[in-house]
C-alpha cells in the first residue's frame, strides 16, 4: 500500500516520463508498474511501496478546475526531490546523460552531518533533485 508519496505534475511528460524512467532503477532499483510516455499518468515503486508518480499538469487542471490559471509560478523552488543513493558522483552522471540539468555538482558537505555528500539538478520539467550520500 502506497501511505504517502510524491506525485509531480509536469508540463513536459514525456522529456520527464524518459528521464525518470531512464534513472530511478539505476539510482535506486524503482521498476515502473504504470504509463507510458504518452501519459497522462505514470509511476515506480520500489517494491510494493510507490516512490515516484508524474501526471500531466493540464489534465491534472482539467480535474481541480483550474485550467485559467497560469501553468507555473515564478518563485524560489518549494519542494525537492531527495534521493540517497550509493554513488553520488555516478548518480549526477547518470542523470546529466538522462537530460538532468546540473545545479551544483557533487560536493562533500560536512556542515550538513558526518560523511554528507550531495549534488544537485534539475529534472527536464525543472524539479530540484538532491542526490545524497552518508
Amino acid at each position: 500500500m502506497d501511505v504517502l508519496h510524491p506525485r509531480l505534475l509536469v508540463s513536459r511528460f514525456a522529456d520527464c516520463f524518459r528521464f525518470y524512467d531512464a534513472v530511478l532503477p539505476k539510482l535506486i532499483g524503482a521498476t515502473r508498474t504504470r504509463g507510458a510516455e504518452s501519459g497522462p499518468y505514470a509511476s515506480w515503486d520500489v517494491g510494493t511501496e510507490g516512490v515516484l508518480m508524474l501526471f500531466d499538469r493540464a489534465a491534472m487542471a482539467a480535474v481541480v478546475g483550474t485550467t485559467d490559471l497560469p501553468p507555473t509560478a515564478a518563485a524560489q523552488d518549494g519542494a525537492m526531490l531527495v534521493s540517497r543513493v550509493d554513488d553520488v558522483d555516478a548518480g549526477f552522471d547518470l542523470c546529466l546523460r538522462h537530460g538532468g540539468q546540473p545545479v551544483s555538482p557533487p560536493a562533500d558537505r560536512p556542515e550538513w552531518g558526518p560523511g554528507m555528500r550531495t549534488a544537485h539538478l534539475r529534472d527536464p520539467e525543472g524539479n530540484l533533485i538532491e542526490l545524497q550520500s552518508y
